[in-house]
């Protein structure tokens, strides 16, 4: 396979929490890179923000943007793309925001068992794919945006973190 143009990636620690984790950022760029490697989407050279929050940032997040009014794990805001032709002075193409809360992502890791790293790099994964047209509105998106999450997970050596989900419970998506 040849090796697409990767986005920028820019990680934004913006949590006293994340402290704990010296080697997130590049967990997160690793996870970012094999997930534009895999996926097919045109996302060289595009540009992406990861910010590392904790539950409290991400709560205030999910309430303005989502009127959800509680902490998740991971969001993700595509960004609106310009409509006409790009010129000579534009700034590359912005494909979102991501945010990670670290408590929600530390508690589920430890329940689940997972190493920390592992869990970030899923949700980092997720998220990526959620800004390049990915969802789980659905159970035939769903199946198809988790099995990509495997595929690139799988080249990182992450198990698969849907192993242990009862195929006939209702889905517990990521986010």
């Amino acid at each position: 396979m040849a090796r697409s143009a990767l986005p920028l990636t820019e990680v934004l620690v913006v949590a006293a929490c994340w402290q704990a984790e010296p080697g997130a950022e590049a967990v997160i760029h690793r996870a970012i890179e094999a997930a534009a490697e895999m996926a097919d989407a045109d996302a060289g050279e595009a540009e992406l923000a990861v910010m590392l929050t904790d539950d409290r940032g991400i709560r205030t997040l999910n309430q303005n943007w989502r009127g959800i009014d509680k902490a998740t794990n991971v969001l993700s805001f595509p960004a609106l793309q310009p409509t006409g032709p790009a010129g000579p002075d534009d700034a590359p193409p912005m494909l979102g925001d991501i945010a990670i809360a670290y408590e929600t992502a530390r508690q589920e890791a430890d329940e689940e068992a997972r190493p920390f790293d592992h869990h970030l790099s899923h949700l980092a994964v997720h998220g990526f794919l959620h800004l390049i047209g990915y969802d789980h509105e659905n159970d035939a998106d769903a199946e198809a945006m988790e099995s990509l999450e495997r595929e690139i997970l799988a080249q990182l050596g992450i198990p698969d973190p849907y192993t242990d989900r009862d195929p006939y419970a209702d889905r517990e998506r990521v986010d």
